[in-house]
């Protein structure tokens, strides 16, 4: 337990920010998990769906809930699925 005030104020901020940014890294996996789906099932809302995904994973990264060479990966990622799937 934190024994000065700035430690138990410290301590109240990074469960704030822990909350906030589980619930935007849970809406940045949801996004990602349809437009895997939808690129592995050939469907034809693909591309809106991976438009979906890369929004919601900038939108991570200028909220610093997720690295933003992270999300670079996971936005090549996708779209080198999405290519292949149009070839």
């Amino acid at each position: 337990m934190a024994n000065t005030r700035s430690a138990m104020k410290r301590m109240r901020q990074n469960e704030r920010r822990r909350v906030r940014n589980r619930v935007v890294r849970s809406r940045v996996r949801t996004a990602l998990k349809s437009a895997r789906t939808a690129v592995a099932e050939n469907v034809g809302t693909a591309r809106a769906s991976v438009t979906d995904a890369v929004r919601s994973l900038d939108k991570a990264v200028t909220k610093g809930a997720v690295h933003k060479n992270t999300a670079a990966r996971k936005k090549s990622r996708l779209m080198t699925q999405l290519a292949a799937l149009a070839r």
